[in-house]
Formats: structure tokens, C-alpha cells, sequence
């Protein structure tokens, strides 16, 4: 349907246009379209504006913005004249938001919200703090001013510390039933490989000191800081990944927790997934007999890196056993070791890594070479300082594993220490408990662990989990509890693009919105896309911000 203009010419000689309203229909007679006049406006001398205009208008409502905008610029509603009012960051939000409906986040809150009633959306709130941790983090208070002066959030245009404080307090008392639902919820989506599970745990601090911490604190502690910052309380966060390093689940304990005594809890929690046959990957750290046991429940095996110098006879023997490596890769060599039959039976892999060998073998004569001049110096010492100076060296933490002490009390590098540390250049050992994997599969799958490495480095450096302010214990779980979900976006995001997030991030934030006023209203248009923008979102099977978010007419 259309506005058409015909013209007659009279016999005097002059031409007069009608306008008509006019839509083509088919002719099978003739088998071509012919113009069918729907209503006649008259002579386009004498044919009222205001009439066309009112019509075009009422047509509008039905277009999008853009359209609709370029109608009111027709009839000249729309003025040019402009003034610039605001910018804010669009395309990070934008990203984030609709990776988050497409995951079904948005339903999966609203539906465990339902018996909830609060003035703003807890979906949103929850949504503006995960969005907060992953492209600009900062305190709650701080987000008052983000939310509202420098970022677009779709449907929250401001909001108030308090709301997000009880929006943490919402949000933890649905936990499990929320991480259940996300990881069903991304494992449908990405079809993911639960058949591998990673797990370690790290420590993360607080800038608070230890001795005005209050007495009876449950979660604040002092222990083993793998932040090597032992001056300061404390927690442990445990995090469990799949072999692609998307995080599945985190859990939270006091920060004297050790390794060894987390888990069954972790076995449990994830036994109720009901995830099916599982292969637990784990490091050093976790590998006691107990634990081993507790891995292998409910149809679980394992695989777990095994000290070299923990004295097992098990492992000594799988240590000194003949046979040549197999080249897996360059830098992969792997020998599979079985020790023991029946049900004493265990099955080693031993991995060598020749770089890793020549790498550790020249920072050992580096180190000889320095204990060498150390020793050399002790001579020119007399003997207060001289006693002083060989106590340091016995004690020092690289040093003192090369040293033996004579009868005399004269300090010399003990050949046999060094003999046996070479033993061990470029090697561990991997103990599973699965038989159907291949000797290189459980290579490969040890080594895959670097993953979950590379996810505490995110949450710590670019979520900056770390230092915590919060004083109360749920709210500490809470703010574990939305770095986990930042940080399953910024996986989600990196796998997909294959670009590291900061990247990802950097580009996108760099679509802004502008916020335009005229005397008839106000604009919202965001910046023109760039190809590098585009070909993101592509990559994630997302849509774009359009190019006009609003249009808001003036009364």
C-alpha cells in the first residue's frame, strides 16, 4: 500500500496532480499488477496537510523507533535541533544481559523470586552486580553512581546500596537450588563434558587486622595464605570445572580449612547432580588414602597428582620401575606403571617434561654456583659471625636441602642431595583409579588442571575478588556467589570468541549510548558498530543493541 501522484493535462494547456491511496494487485488476465485506488485525497494543491500528517502519524505507532523517527523528521515533528546530553557504556552491559537470557538466568531468579515482593526486580539487581564484578568492579556503595551515571542497564535506570545489600541476602538463601539450575541450565546450552571434574582451592584475603577480628568469628581465619599474605584472615574458596573451564560450582570455608578436609563435602554436593560416572582431577594437595576412597563413591574415580617424595612404598616403587617413555608430545613423555595386584593394585602414569627437565636443571647449578660462593665467604668470617652465617645457611629454604654438616661443623654441598634431586628434573606422577582411560588420556587430563589455575587468576586479578570489605559471613558468601556467576560469563564468553575476556570487554565498552534532547523529546542512540563489535557478537549467537533505544516525545 502506498501514496501514489498522477497528473492530468488539461487542454489549456496546464498539468494537475491528485494523490491517491493505492495498493497493487494482481491481474491474471493480463499477468502483470495494476494499481487499485483505495481513496482519493484530491488536487495536491488543495489536499490538506495536516490530514496526511495525522495519518503518517497514527501509521508510526506501528514502526520501530528508527522508522517512526524518520516519519516525525518528515512531517517535520522532528527537530534537528539537538543538544547532547549524556553518554554512558552500552556494549558490555548489552553482551552480558543477553548471554544471560539466552542462559535462561532471567527466568531461572524470577521463578525461585516468586513468593517475593519487593519494589525493584531482585533479577535485576542481581544481574547489575554480576555485570559490576565483571566489567567494572567495585564496592556496593560505588555502584550507586556506576548503575546511574556511567553504564546502561536495561530496566534499571539507578539504584541504592541497601537494595543491593538485601538482594545478597535474597540471593544466598537460594543458592543450591540456583547453582543446580544455572549448571543444568549452561550444561543443555553448551552441551557440555561433565565426565572430567576439576577441583582446587585457593585463599583470598581481607584487609583487616587479624587481631580486631571478634571473638567467635566462624568464617575469618588465619591459615595457609596461598596469597602469601599470612598476616591477614582468610577464607578458602573451593572451585570445581569442567575440562572445557567452566565453572560449575563454588564453595566457601573458613580460611584454617585444610585441603584434605573439604572433600566429601564436595564428593556429596555434587553426588546430589546426579551427574553420573565422574572422574575427579585433583592436585597434590587432596590425594590421602581417605580421600581417594571418598572419590570412588558412588561410581567416581579419580585422577590425582602424587607426591614423589611422600616415602609410600607404592610410590618409590613406581618411581624406580624400568621401561621407556612414551612421546605423547614434544614436551609429553609418559610411562604407565601398575604396582601391586588384586585389590592392592594401583595404576601410575609418569609424566616427563624435557623443557621443564632443563629448565629446573640449570636453575640448580645457578643455585649451586651462589651456595658455592655463600660457602666460600664463610672462611673470611670469624667465628661469632661465622656461627650466624652457617645457621642462616642450613636454614634456608634452597640452600639448606644441598648442605651436610661435618664433624667440625664445616658446611659442604652434599653430592647425594643433588643426585637425588635430579632424579626428579621435568617429572610427576599421576595416580587413577579408572582403567578405561588411556595412559594419555590421563595424562592429558592431569594436565589439564592449568584451567582451573587460570580461573582463580581471573576471579582474584580481573573480578578482583580479592581484597574483601565484608564483615558478615553471609554476605561473604554472597560476594563468592556472584564472582562464580562473573566469572561463568567471562568462560562462557572466551570459549566462544576465543579472545580473552579483558579483550572482549575492552571492545565492547567502547559501544556507547548517547542520550539527545530537543524541544520535542528525547533521543537514546547508541554509536555506530565496529566490525571487530560485530564480529563478537556474531560469535556469541547474540543480536546487537539496535541502533535507537528510545524515543520519549514530550507532552
Amino acid at each position: 500500500m502506498y501514496i501514489r501522484r498522477v497528473t492530468r493535462k488539461n487542454k489549456d494547456g496546464t498539468t494537475v496532480a491528485y494523490l491517491q491511496l493505492a495498493h497493487n494487485e494482481w491481474d491474471p488476465k493480463a499477468k502483470y499488477a495494476k494499481a487499485k485506488v483505495i481513496y482519493s485525497f484530491g488536487r495536491e494543491d488543495e489536499v490538506d496537510r495536516a490530514v496526511l500528517e495525522r495519518l503518517a502519524k497514527s501509521i508510526s505507532r506501528f514502526l520501530s523507533p528508527e522508522q517512526a523517527w524518520e516519519v516525525e523528521k518528515l512531517t517535520g515533528e522532528a527537530s534537528d535541533d539537538f543538544q547532547f546530553q549524556s553518554c554512558k557504556h552500552l556494549g558490555g552491559v548489552w553482551l552480558l544481559d543477553q548471554l544471560w537470557r539466552q542462559l535462561g538466568l532471567g527466568e531461572i531468579l524470577h521463578s525461585l523470586f516468586a513468593s517475593r515482593h519487593h519494589q525493584i526486580s531482585l533479577e535485576r539487581l542481581i544481574f547489575a552486580m554480576v555485570a559490576n564484578r565483571a566489567l567494572h568492579p567495585s564496592s556496593k556503595l560505588a555502584m550507586e553512581e556506576w548503575v546511574e551515571k556511567d553504564v546502561y542497564i536495561p530496566h534499571l535506570p539507578q539504584v541504592a546500596s541497601h537494595q543491593l545489600y538485601r538482594a545478597m541476602d535474597e540471593l544466598l538463601a537460594v543458592q543450591p537450588e540456583l547453582e543446580r539450575q544455572v549448571f543444568h541450565a549452561v550444561a543443555d546450552l553448551l552441551n557440555l563434558e561433565v565426565d572430567l571434574i576439576y577441583f582446587d582451592t585457593t585463599s583470598s584475603y581481607f584487609e583487616v587486622d587479624p587481631s580486631e577480628t571478634p571473638e567467635g568469628e566462624s568464617l575469618r581465619k588465619q591459615g595457609f595464605s596461598k596469597d602469601k599474605r599470612p598476616d591477614l584472615v582468610q577464607i578458602v574458596i573451593g572451585l570445581a570445572v569442567t575440562r572445557e573451564g567452566i565453572p560449575i560450582r563454588a564453595w566457601v570455608w573458613p580460611g584454617n580449612t585444610m585441603d584434605m578436609t573439604v572433600i566429601k563435602q564436595v564428593k556429596q554436593d555434587l553426588i546430589g547432580w546426579k551427574l553420573g560416572r565422574v572422574i575427579s582431577v585433583m592436585d597434590r594437595g587432596f590425594s590421602s588414602e581417605e580421600n581417594l576412597r571418598i572419590l570412588q563413591q558412588a561410581g567416581g574415580h579419580y585422577i590425582v597428582g602424587e607426591k614423589m617424595r611422600s616415602g609410600k612404598a607404592a610410590v618409590e616403587e613406581a618411581l624406580s620401575r624400568r621401561g621407556r617413555y612414551h612421546e605423547v608430545d614434544e614436551n609429553l613423555h609418559i610411562k604407565e606403571i601398575i604396582v601391586g595386584d588384586g585389590e592392592a593394585r594401583q595404576r601410575y602414569v609418569l609424566v616427563y617434561n624435557p623443557s621443564e627437565a632443563e629448565r629446573q636443571r640449570k636453575e640448580r647449578e645457578t643455585l649451586l654456583e651462589s651456595l658455592k660462593e655463600e660457602l666460600e665467604g664463610l672462611r673470611q668470617l670469624p667465628n661469632e659471625a661465622h656461627h650466624k652465617a652457617t645457621c642462616r645457611l642450613r636454614s634456608h629454604p634452597s640452600y639448606g636441602k644441598y648442605l651436610r654438616q661435618l664433624k667440625d661443623g664445616t658446611l659442604r654441598i652434599d653430592k647425594q642431595a643433588v643426585r637425588d634431586a635430579e632424579k626428579y628434573d621435568g617429572k610427576y606422577l599421576i595416580r587413577t583409579s579408572d582403567d578405561t582411560l588411556s595412559a594419555e588420556d590421563v595424562a592429558i587430563g592431569y594436565k589439564q588442571l592449568v584451567d582451573i589455575e587460570q580461573a582463580f587468576r581471573t576471579l582474584k586479578s580481573t573480578l578482583e575478588l580479592r581484597p574483601m570489605y565484608h564483615r558478615l559471613e553471609d554476605r561473604i558468601r554472597a560476594h563468592v556467589l556472584l564472582s562464580w556467576l562473573a566469572l561463568l560469563f567471562v568462560r562462557i564468553v572466551e570459549i566462544r570468541t576465543h579472545e580473552s575476556w579483558p579483550n572482549v570487554r575492552d571492545e565492547c565498552e567502547r559501544l556507547m549510548l548517547g542520550h539527545f534532547s530537543s524541544k520535542n523529546g528525547d533521543l537514546y542512540q547508541r554509536t555506530e558498530l565496529t566490525a571487530k563489535q560485530a564480529q563478537l557478537f556474531a560469535a556469541l549467537g547474540l543480536e546487537p543493541p539496535p541502533k535507537i533505544l528510545g524515543i520519549h516525545p514530550r507532552a
